[in-house]
C-alpha cells in the first residue's frame, strides 16, 4: 500500500507543481510586462488546479502513516489487492480532474468543465475512503491492538477523513451549492477532514517516532491532551457547519450579532484542540531532545582486534 500511494502522490504532485509553477511564473511576467495579457479564466483554472491537487496530495501522503504504522500494532498486515490497485489508480486520474466542483457558481467556465467535476465530485469520495476505511476496521477487529497515543490517533484521523468529506459529498450537489457554498459549511468541511483528518495523522506519527521503546506508556497528560484535541476539532468543526446551516456567510470581515454566538462557540473549542497540539509537538520535541541526549551520551564501541592467519 505504501508504494501505491506513494506513486500516486507522486505523479499528481508532479503534475499540479507544474501547473501551478507555471501560472506562477505567468503572473510575474504580466507584473513586469504589463502588456503581456493572460486569460483569467485559464489563470483561474490553473490556480484551482494547483491548489486542489495539492491539497488532496497532503492527505494521501500523510495516509501512509496509516498504512505503514497500524498493522505493526496489530501484528496483520495490510496486504494490496485488485479492488486497493483499482482504487489508487482511479483517484489518480480524477483527482486531476474534480477541481471544478468548487466553480459551480463560476457561470463563465465551460459548462462541460462543470458537469466533470459534478460528476467526478460524487465519484472520488468513494474510492481510497472506502477501501482504506473499511481496511482498517478489518485490521483492526479482534487483533487485540495495543491501543497507545500514536494507534489513537492514527485511528481517529480515519475517522475525521471520512466525516470530513462528508459535507463536501453534500455541498457537491448543486441544489445544495447554489445555497452553501459560500457560507461557513465549506470551512466547516475542509476544518475537519485536516484537523481531525490529515494532522491527527502527522501527530500519530510523531508519536510512534518519538516513543523511546515499544511499550514506553502514555502519560496521563498525554490521554488528556488526546481528548481535548479530538473534542475540541470535533466542536470546532461542528461550529462552522452549523454557522452554515443557519446561512452565516464566509470571508466577512465582520459577523452579524446574531452569528457572534457561533464565533465564540468555535473560539472556545479552538482553545482546546489548540492546547492539545501544543501538548503533541511539545512532547515529540521533549522526546526527539532526549533521544539526541541519550545518543551523545552512548559510548563507542571498542574495536575489534585485528585477525591475523
Amino acid at each position: 500500500p505504501t508504494i501505491v500511494a506513494s506513486t500516486m502522490v507522486t505523479i499528481v504532485n508532479l503534475i499540479g507543481l507544474v501547473v501551478g509553477a507555471s501560472i506562477l511564473t505567468m503572473m510575474l511576467v504580466n507584473l513586469y510586462v504589463p502588456g503581456l495579457q493572460i486569460d483569467a479564466l485559464l489563470a483561474k483554472g490553473m490556480i484551482y488546479f494547483f491548489g486542489h491537487v495539492f491539497i488532496n496530495a497532503t492527505i494521501y501522503m500523510a495516509v501512509i502513516a496509516v498504512y505503514e504504522i497500524l498493522p505493526r500494532y496489530t501484528q496483520r498486515p495490510w496486504k494490496s489487492n485488485r479492488v486497493f490497485l483499482a482504487s489508487w489508480s482511479a483517484s489518480t486520474l480524477m483527482v486531476m480532474f474534480i477541481f471544478p466542483h468548487h466553480l459551480l457558481m463560476d457561470f463563465a467556465f465551460p459548462k462541460w468543465m462543470l458537469i466533470m467535476g459534478h460528476v467526478i465530485g460524487y465519484l472520488n469520495t468513494v474510492p481510497i475512503l472506502l477501501v482504506t476505511g473499511y481496511g482498517a476496521l478489518m485490521l483492526v477487529y479482534r487483533s487485540g491492538i495495543r491501543w497507545d497515543m500514536s494507534s489513537r490517533l492514527l485511528y481517529v484521523s480515519l475517522f475525521g477523513w471520512a466525516a470530513g468529506a462528508m459535507p463536501a459529498f453534500i455541498d457537491g450537489t448543486i441544489s445544495v451549492n447554489y445555497v452553501m457554498h459560500n457560507t461557513l459549511w465549506v470551512p466547516g468541511h475542509f476544518h475537519t477532514y485536516l484537523l481531525l483528518g490529515m494532522l491527527a495523522m502527522v501527530f500519530g506519527f510523531m508519536y510512534y517516532l518519538g516513543k523511546p521503546d515499544r511499550d514506553a506508556p502514555d502519560g496521563l497528560l498525554d490521554r488528556i491532551a488526546f481528548w481535548c484535541y479530538t473534542g475540541g476539532t470535533l466542536g470546532f468543526a461542528l461550529s462552522f457547519l452549523y454557522g452554515g446551516k443557519e446561512s452565516v456567510a464566509r470571508r466577512y470581515a465582520v459577523h452579524l450579532p446574531e452569528w457572534v454566538p457561533y464565533d465564540k462557540a468555535g473560539a472556545a473549542f479552538a482553545l482546546l484542540l489548540i492546547s492539545g497540539a501544543l501538548w503533541f509537538m511539545l512532547r515529540f520535541f521533549a522526546r526527539l531532545g532526549q533521544t539526541r541526549h541519550d545518543h551523545a551520551r552512548t559510548p563507542e564501541p571498542a574495536s575489534c582486534p585485528a585477525v591475523t592467519a
